[in-house]
């Protein structure tokens, strides 16, 4: 902008001017700085204007792990809603660690980005302080955090978890194994304490079968041998994550067992198994076009209270819940 001015013999603030389209120009000198600003081939800063009305036009979005179908169709979501605002999307993963959560929040609130969207790797509100501070609004997804209630948008991991039991109850399963992930994260807890709730309101023999992460294939293979020894042996499997969902089919795989199968969440060529698995489909497309909608209603000045919004699941029946689980054994069979 100092080298146009320079050229059209006119101050930095005219030259502002023109560019920003504001009145108090001369036209003939508006036209004497247009001409010079296509010579030298200027162009405007437009992170530079929207800094100066408080205002980037970017937000930022900060999941678990990119590499997971989950939040990359949570990702795919939020960037379409953010097109259509005309914003540009800011993507990181924080690799299930709070400390590189907090590190990556603290560089995009020090971008001025207008508002951040969260799936938190813990329950403590790592983005609270810093985001409040700088009135950065904050939309978290799949997970909630403790403390004062902010805007958060759910899957519906009750509902999902008792439609997949009823159905392999309907299908004639009595024994029924659940596998769920780290009991620190709260959807884990969340899908156990569903899955043992529904084991007691349908009166299912014996104690609920629960195994829980992190997981390894030989650990599930462990499990499976224990859970399928003896004359009351588990039929079926209900798996807390599509993760999960595959560790168990190479352990079925190992073990050589046969049983009917349920996967909380849907997994790339998941119908090409024999049977087809039957999923519990969350939606993360909805959710994270939801979290993307309630941070530009903020944005656009809604001061109400905060709101938690739970997404419906829906159940995908392929196959695996009616019919075991046949995947051919490795030469590591016992």
């Amino acid at each position: 902008m100092v080298d146009v001015a320079a050229e059209a013999h006119v101050s930095v603030k005219t030259v502002s001017r023109v560019v920003n389209d504001e009145a108090g120009v001369r036209e003939e000198t508006a036209t004497r700085v247009r001409a010079v600003i296509e010579r030298l081939g200027f162009q405007r800063h437009d992170g530079a204007r929207h800094l100066r009305g408080g205002r980037t036009s970017t937000i930022g979005l900060v999941v678990e792990d990119l590499a997971n179908p989950f939040y990359s169709q949570i990702g795919a979501a939020v960037e379409r809603e953010a097109r259509r605002h005309q914003h540009l999307l800011i993507t990181a993963s924080a690799e299930g660690s709070p400390t590189r959560e907090r590190a990556v929040l603290d560089a995009l609130v020090a971008r001025r980005l207008d508002g951040v969207i969260v799936v938190p790797a813990g329950e403590t509100p790592t983005a609270n302080a810093r985001a409040v501070a700088s009135g950065t609004p904050v939309v978290y997804v799949d997970r909630p955090v403790r403390g004062p209630a902010t805007d958060t948008v759910l899957s519906d991991n009750v509902g999902g978890v008792r439609s997949a039991v009823e159905h392999l109850v309907a299908h004639g399963h009595q024994r029924v194994g659940f596998l769920g992930d780290n009991l620190g994260f709260w959807t884990a807890r969340q899908r156990r304490d569903a899955f043992t709730a529904t084991h007691q309101a349908l009166r299912l023999p014996g104690q609920p079968r629960v195994g829980m992460g992190p997981h390894t294939t030989e650990g599930i293979a462990n499990l499976l041998r224990e859970w399928t020894a003896g004359p009351q042996p588990v039929t079926a499997l209900l798996t807390g994550n599509n993760r999960i969902t595959v560790l168990a089919l190479h352990a079925l795989r190992d073990t050589g067992r046969t049983l009917s199968l349920v996967g909380y969440d849907d997994f790339e060529l998941a119908d090409l198994v024999e049977p087809a698995v039957t999923v519990v489909h969350q939606d993360p497309g909805a959710m994270g076009q939801k979290a993307t909608q309630q941070l530009f209603a903020r944005l656009a000045g809604d001061d109400s209270p905060p709101e938690t919004v739970v997404i419906p699941t829906r159940l995908i029946v392929r196959g695996s819940g009616t019919r075991p689980v046949a995947v051919a054994p490795s030469a590591a069979t016992a």
